[in-house]
């Protein structure tokens, strides 16, 4: 293939920004995601562009025209130009100059080819002008066509630029190789090899990668093989992917979406929520489907006082831990008790009763209600 269609592509916005930068004397190539998810046929959420253009002239080229330009990340050549309210990232071609595992020291570039050989993978190594003409520096597309993921150049000096990108060689198997070819050899012995480098990671970029790569349609292969070459007891001590393969089954059986945190309960681990930095509501909700899971409360209950999706959850979650199938009936029970409303309040109950003998009396009416199905009336409740 030469030339990609996409309705993004002819988009005004986009047209109009690569036309000022052409206009300019410049290259505009549009790179990574929208072009390799645009060959795959996946959905594209931004539109990521490259230019031999320095981040200055950018900056001028585009105000000139009236448009508004946020200089991002300007010390590695990356602005953001908005059209109305619709982002697009335009980046200097660079080349690497320094790396430490972490962060990299880059010099701007005429050239394509030299921003091409930075870049992890071949298939993210992929270019596109606004007419949608193929721009392929290093061959990726043979690759991309086979859904074969392998680093650019030599995978063990990829990983030691940045050892964020074992992670990404994960999330990226997970997401786009097929599963049927294997995963490249000398990538996942580089992975293996230096995997200690992931401690140099920080816990954000580290959570950011695992939730991406939890969110794949079915990830337990990718981190079968991440527990087997030791990544996955380098960044969450504990964790087994036992359960979280006959989650993804569970999920597929009853029709449940994917869920990164669902997931990630039935993987388990020490310490996850610190481990990946997740946001406080994401460490709660977390701590509350692994708790629920490992309660002896029914399906009813966990439906009562989780809610509808969760208490589905923490029912898969409970059935992926000891392995077994989830009874029909048990997902009827959590959507029932997720409708159920408990139909006696405090005040029914005062003033003959008050503090804690109050609340021992509604927990115990509470629980009479649960287990009776929550078929219990208020009358009935009170008598």
């Amino acid at each position: 293939m030469t030339r990609l269609s996409a309705s993004w592509l002819d988009a005004p916005a986009v047209q109009r920004v690569c036309g000022l930068l052409e206009a300019a004397g410049f290259r505009a190539l549009f790179v990574g995601g929208c072009v390799r998810n645009t060959l795959l046929g996946q959905p594209v959420s931004d539109h990521d562009l490259s230019t031999d253009a320095r981040p200055e002239r950018v900056t001028e080229v585009m105000q000139a025209a009236g448009l508004k330009v946020v200089p991002t990340g300007i010390e590695h050549g990356t602005v953001t130009v908005l059209v109305g309210r619709e982002p697009f990232e335009i980046t200097t071609f660079r080349r690497d100059v320094e790396t430490d595992g972490r962060r990299a020291v880059v010099h701007f570039s005429d050239r394509v080819e030299e921003d091409a050989r930075r870049r992890d993978f071949t298939m993210n190594a992929i270019y596109c002008d606004r007419l949608g003409l193929i721009v392929d520096p290093l061959n990726g597309m043979p690759d991309l066509q086979a859904r074969r993921l392998r680093f650019v150049g030599t995978a063990v000096n990829r990983v030691r630029e940045d050892y964020l990108r074992i992670l990404r060689f994960f999330r990226f198997s997970a997401w786009y190789a097929d599963p049927a070819d294997g995963i490249d050899p000398e990538a996942l012995a580089a992975c293996a090899a230096n995997v200690e480098g992931l401690h140099q990671i920080s816990a954000e970029r580290i959570g950011a990668e695992v939730l991406k790569l939890l969110a794949a349609p079915d990830p337990a292969p990718a981190v079968a093989v991440m527990q087997t070459a030791g990544v996955l007891a380098a960044i969450l001590p504990g964790a087994d992917v036992s359960p979280l393969t006959v989650l993804v089954h569970l999920e597929q059986m009853t029709g449940t979406a994917s869920d990164p945190i669902m997931r990630l309960a039935a993987l388990g681990g020490e310490a996850a929520p610190q481990r990946l930095r997740l946001s406080r509501t994401e460490a709660r909700r977390l701590d509350t489907l692994a708790e629920a899971a490992r309660s002896d409360r029914g399906a009813g209950e966990l439906g009562f006082r989780l809610g509808a999706v969760d208490g589905r959850a923490a029912v898969l979650v409970r059935a992926a831990l000891i392995g077994v199938a989830v009874p029909p009936e048990a997902l009827a029970e959590v959507a029932l008790g997720a409708n159920a409303h408990f139909p006696v309040a405090a005040h029914d109950l005062m003033p003959g009763l008050q503090g804690a003998a109050l609340g021992a009396r509604m927990r115990a009416l509470e629980q009479r209600w649960i287990a009776s199905g929550f078929a219990l009336s208020r009358a009935e409740l009170l008598a």
